[in-house]
């Protein structure tokens, strides 16, 4: 189901909890969520929402990326950046990594670790950042 855009400060603010076997709807509502914001939105986290799980998808080109649980391994090159999100209006500052290497659980909670570059590691760490209860 296309859930609405989350935009209340205090519920993004919260740390989102470990995802389970059993939220298979917010992978899915998050997934058509994405797909109806396509056209404005690269990434989302599961709080944006209105989950607090530790779920994000991430667009790569023609495929997207779920992941559960992510946690960030590693990180290097360091750059300054400026970001917008859907559930705040404007812009804002931020530091990203050019390189970042990720460990997270798939769709069926299969164990992935991959090394991702670019625009696409800015993208997840901002999810990230969500999961956290960290707003740019």
């Amino acid at each position: 189901m296309v859930r609405p855009i989350m935009k209340d400060i205090i519920f993004l603010g919260q740390k989102s909890e470990e995802t389970t076997r059993e939220d298979g709807a917010v992978m899915l509502d998050l997934r058509h969520t994405l797909n109806e914001h396509r056209d404005s939105c690269v990434g989302m986290a599961a709080n944006m929402i209105g989950y607090r799980k530790r779920t994000i998808i991430v667009s790569v080109g023609a495929v997207d990326i779920l992941m559960n649980n992510p946690v960030l391994i590693s990180k290097s090159e360091p750059y300054e950046t400026e970001e917008g999100c859907l559930s705040l209006s404007g812009t804002r500052n931020t530091t990203r990594y050019k390189n970042i290497e990720v460990r997270y659980q798939g769709m069926f909670f299969e164990e992935h670790t991959e090394k991702f570059s670019g625009f696409v590691a800015q993208v997840i760490q901002h999810e990230m950042d969500h999961l956290e209860g960290i707003i740019i």
